[in-house]
């Protein structure tokens, strides 16, 4: 029996469009400063956090992703029906299962697509991204949309000021298509995970390891653990080296650069990042202030920010870069092509 296989189909990917989405309900310093032993100055000094964005009781992650992938269809002016893979990143999926993505896929109406999560904390977003594109780049999928979601407040402990300071609720969404002609879109990437890094960053509790249980309940075991020293060595000399070593592998240099958009953890992680780079502020994306760490969110929701601020123009260079736990790592080169 003869077997005629189809040819390799070589094409590159690009982001299409963008969509996301916040809840409304902002929770201050002021606020939590009511409930932790904590400051609007203690927080903006040691984070650059001054709000962020939480959820009301009810809406879930799969909500949030929702009007995120709406208003990201609607920036194409494509119908949901046309998107054929959802990827959701995520670490606060509304239950273990089904994976949010078929939560995602039913309420938009995504019909006859499929789709999966992604776990990789804070560098989700980016994996999640990466994936979508190889999808692409295969032939295989011509609309993919990735999502990156997460409703931290969920797994938030808010009597810990290590914690609490520290996260916000948010989605994000982009579609992936195909280049057309004289477009460059998704260039390269480099990513990372360092397993030694588990305990510096984790939710102890509430996997097949250690079940829920009067026992780690009574522990706040369900709730997110930070070794916030050992977080903030390792994330800013990941983030440089490997944005460092993806740059180089390209032959691309700093100043040609239209942007840094890195995950939005902590502003001095930021700013230490960008120093040891030799990349100007003017060139850097922050908007850590207005949404606080929101995980698989931050890149989006930074993207937007850039696009707001006319910081973003077509056919810019793009450095995208995260550390997340697990250790995760990653980083992005791409042109923006819209």
């Amino acid at each position: 029996m003869s077997i005629e296989l189809r040819p390799r189909i070589q094409r590159r990917a690009k982001i299409s469009a963008l969509g996301t989405y916040v809840p409304p309900r902002i929770l201050t310093n002021a606020d939590l400063a009511t409930m932790v032993d904590t400051s609007d100055e203690w927080i903006m000094q040691r984070l650059g956090i001054r709000e962020r964005h939480l959820v009301e009781p009810g809406m879930a992650t799969s909500d949030m992703a929702v009007e995120a992938a709406r208003r990201c269809l609607a920036f194409r002016g494509i119908p949901a029906g046309e998107v054929e893979v959802v990827i959701v990143a995520t670490v606060t999926p509304d239950m273990f299962f089904p994976a949010t993505a078929c939560l995602v896929q039913d309420k938009l109406g995504a019909h006859g697509a499929w789709g999966f999560d992604l776990s990789a904390a804070c560098s989700g977003f980016l994996y999640a991204l990466q994936v979508g594109a190889k999808l692409i780049e295969s032939g295989a999928h011509s609309k993919v949309l990735v999502i990156g979601a997460d409703t931290m407040s969920s797994i938030i402990d808010y009597t810990d000021r290590t914690t609490c300071v520290i996260f916000g609720d948010g989605a994000g969404a982009v579609l992936i298509e195909p280049t057309e002609a004289g477009e460059i879109g998704l260039i390269d990437f480099r990513h990372e995970i360092d397993g030694s890094g588990a305990a510096a960053l984790n939710m102890p509790a509430g996997g097949s390891l250690r079940p829920s249980s009067p026992e780690t309940l009574a522990a706040r075991m369900h709730y997110v653990h930070q070794d916030g020293q050992a977080v903030y060595k390792y994330a800013v000399r990941k983030m440089v080296e490997t944005s460092s070593k993806l740059l180089k592998e390209n032959n691309i240099g700093v100043e040609e650069l239209g942007c840094l958009i890195p995950h939005q953890a902590n502003r001095r992680i930021i700013l230490s990042t960008a120093e040891r780079l030799g990349l100007p502020l003017e060139k850097v994306i922050i908007n850590i202030d207005c949404f606080g760490n929101t995980t698989a969110a931050t890149i989006p929701l930074a993207m937007q920010t850039a696009l707001d601020q006319h910081r973003l123009p077509r056919e810019s260079l793009v450095l995208l870069a995260s550390v997340g736990a697990g250790f995760t790592v990653g980083a992005c080169l791409l042109r923006w092509e819209f």
